[in-house]
Formats: C-alpha cells, structure tokens, sequence
C-alpha cells in the first residue's frame, strides 16, 4: 500500500501583504486614519450623516425609554395605592444611603485605572487626527437630535 504525500502551499500574510500596496494601505498599523484619504468636504459629510443617523436613533430610543420608565413607575405607583404590592421605603432608604456612601467613597480617591485612562487617550488621539470628522458628526448628531 503506497502512502500518497499531498503537498500544501502555505501562504505567507506577511509577504503577501508587502507585494500588494492597495492592502498595505487599508491594513498597515502606519497608514493613518482611514478619514485621511477623503477632502475635507467627502469627511464633513461622511461625519455629518453618520452623526444626524445617530442623533436621530438616539432621539427615538431615548423617547422610547423614557417612556418605558416613566410608564412602568406610574404602574408600579398605582399597584402600590391598590394594594398589589408593597415597597419597603425604610429598605429603599438604606440601599440609597449605601450606595451614596459608595459613590463618596469613589469619588474621593479620585483615581483613574489604567485602562480607562488608555482608553480616554486612544479616544482623544483619534479626535485630534479626525477634527473635521468629528466636527461633521457632532453638528449632524445635533440635527438628527432636533429632527
């Protein structure tokens, strides 16, 4: 009984990737900011619909949960009045008091983590290299907001 070897081509990514340039420049970790490539026009649009989409979606979830809120406080206020259920204010008091306590506690060391940190300056350097971009969305999350 012969054994058949099977031969496989193994493709190198990294080589690959060096002999075609239009992959290098959507992947290369030195490329930039893919907004870079657009004018200034092309980025105000792009951020500004992507930012009026938001706005508006933002506007209509958060009308929505407001909604949800409120509705299910009014309902839980009136099974209380009738008697459905019964809250124990003196329990609500002590978990409200705690967590005060906890939020003091916190906001006293005033100390950030790492991570969170890392990520607010990630944050920021994208805000810095995208300015026009940002700018676009913020005005047209605004609109989307008012619409």
């Amino acid at each position: 009984a012969g054994v058949k070897e099977d031969s496989f081509n193994v493709l190198d990514l990294a080589e690959y990737t060096k002999n075609r340039p239009w992959w290098r420049k959507v992947f290369a970790p030195s490329s930039g900011s893919s907004a870079e490539k657009y004018n200034v026009a092309t980025q105000l649009l792009i951020g500004g619909v992507t930012g009026w989409c938001t706005g508006f979606i933002f506007q209509k979830v958060g009308k929505l949960a407001a909604t949800a809120v409120g509705g299910g406080f009014f309902l839980l206020q009136i099974a209380n009045h009738t008697g459905y259920i019964k809250v124990d204010w003196k329990l609500v008091e002590r978990d409200v008091n705690k967590a005060k306590q906890q939020l003091k506690f916190h906001s006293s060391g005033n100390k950030v983590s790492p991570e969170v940190k890392s990520k607010v300056d990630e944050v920021i350097i994208f805000l810095k290299k995208n300015v026009i971009l940002t700018g676009g969305f913020a005005g047209g999350f605004l609109l989307g907001m008012a619409s």
